[in-house]
């Protein structure tokens, strides 16, 4: 099933005096059902909704629907932003605190690459625990790469051909001219990521599941909305609407209405997980907020408008938990029942990742992807370090300087 965005009609202050006079709140854990046409009613707004009230629930106990391993003490939910082969930093951080066990993990929310981690994550649990989500993660970035299975002569082809077409503005601008579209230029509509999620994961055990919920943003191309499908739905075909670039792939369909990348609307969407009884969650942020050089020529610019659009929605939401907090502050507690902190945290990747590109995040290449999940793993290890003991605390993300 999907949850669907609706259109904003109201300023957040608005929606609260709307609610203070008695008018009833927004029903977070609304689910809109399958999706069998292009006309869908809304179902939650995550612009100016406020949480349903939250167990406080840091140590997962037997009661306990996630990931948690023998060492775990905390438990958090999981935002994954995706971001192409840039992904694989987030595969070194699950990684690494897997390895460290002392995190559960009650729901995972991700768009893109950050919903195919997640999904392998889950599914790579329920196979074999932490080791066999470890395992999981490792065989499907394997197989996402280009070149993991090619002789060290074929990789230096590869990575000589890789660097003409990026490094050749001459050759860049010759591609774009002669590329009409991915109806033509990818007619069966290939995309070797499909292989590797079905080789990877089984759905069908995922979906049958009574574990930690997963969910999949997309973005409706007839809505212009967003829509998030959970795990007790997801197929193949739901993580690909999830990474589907319309430039390079042709719209993925289901029940009939087409899908683009939801990094678009929700990179990642953070609402669902409201509905968890940890208050925690942990931002694994891949896209950079900030650059400090103004891009000049067309490809530059190209770059650093994907960073900013792919951010977008992630800045909004956060601007709105913000606004939650103020009244909380305010007393506002005693006026809208149902408002709670939300105890953020994040695993910050833009400063390993500020000299790579946006358009590095095609570049498949095996030695690029370790490079990056290592440098995950680094990032995940420093948090720990520094910020585990303020789980179930207090926010360690500074929200105001993350959005504004």
């Amino acid at each position: 099933m999907d949850r669907t965005s609706p259109d904003i009609h109201s300023t957040d202050s608005e929606q609260i005096e709307a609610r203070s006079a008695g008018s009833p709140p927004v029903d977070t854990r609304e689910r809109t059902g399958t999706l069998d046409g292009p006309s869908h009613d809304d179902a939650h707004n995550p612009a100016t909704a406020v949480p349903d009230p939250i167990a406080d629930s840091t140590r997962p106990g037997a009661a306990f629907r996630g990931l948690a391993g023998p060492r775990a003490e905390k438990a958090v939910s999981l935002a994954l932003q995706g971001g192409g082969s840039h992904g694989a930093f987030t595969w070194g951080v699950l990684d690494a605190l897997i390895e460290d066990g002392r995190v559960a993990f009650e729901a995972v929310t991700g768009a893109s690459a950050g919903a195919m981690n997640a999904v392998v994550l889950v599914d790579g649990w329920l196979a074999g625990g932490p080791d066999g989500a470890r395992t999981a993660l490792e065989k499907f970035w394997r197989e996402a790469s280009l070149d993991a299975d090619l002789r060290p002569s074929q990789q230096s082809w590869i990575n000589g051909l890789f660097n003409f077409w990026k490094g050749n503005p001459f050759a860049e601008a010759w591609m774009k001219a002669l590329n009409p579209g991915p109806y033509a230029t990818n007619p069966f509509n290939f995309n070797p990521l499909r292989d590797a999620l079905e080789h990877t994961v089984d759905f069908d055990r995922l979906r049958a599941s009574d574990t930690a919920n997963v969910f999949v943003s997309a973005t409706n191309v007839w809505t212009g909305k967003l829509a998030v499908f959970e795990r007790d739905c997801l197929t193949v075909d739901h993580l690909m609407a999830s990474a589907c670039l319309p430039t390079v792939f042709q719209a993925v369909e289901i029940d009939g209405v087409p899908y683009w990348d939801g990094g678009y609307l929700g990179n990642p969407a953070l609402y669902p997980l409201h509905g968890s009884s940890t208050r925690d969650i942990l931002l694994v942020q891949i896209n950079p907020v900030e650059r400090r050089e103004t891009p000049r020529s067309a490809s530059d610019i190209q770059d650093r408008l994907n960073e900013i659009t792919f951010n977008a929605n992630l800045m909004r939401e956060l601007r709105s938990i913000d606004f939650v907090h103020g009244l909380i502050d305010e007393g506002g507690q005693g006026q809208v029942p149902g408002l709670e902190r939300v105890f953020l945290h994040r695993i910050d990747g833009t400063d390993s990742l500020d000299n790579y590109a946006a358009s590095s995040r095609i570049d498949a290449r095996w030695r690029m992807i370790e490079r990056l999940r290592d440098k995950g793993r680094a990032a995940a290890k420093a948090w720990l370090a520094e910020g585990y003991d303020e789980v179930g605390v207090r926010c360690t993300l500074d929200l105001k300087k993350a959005y504004q």
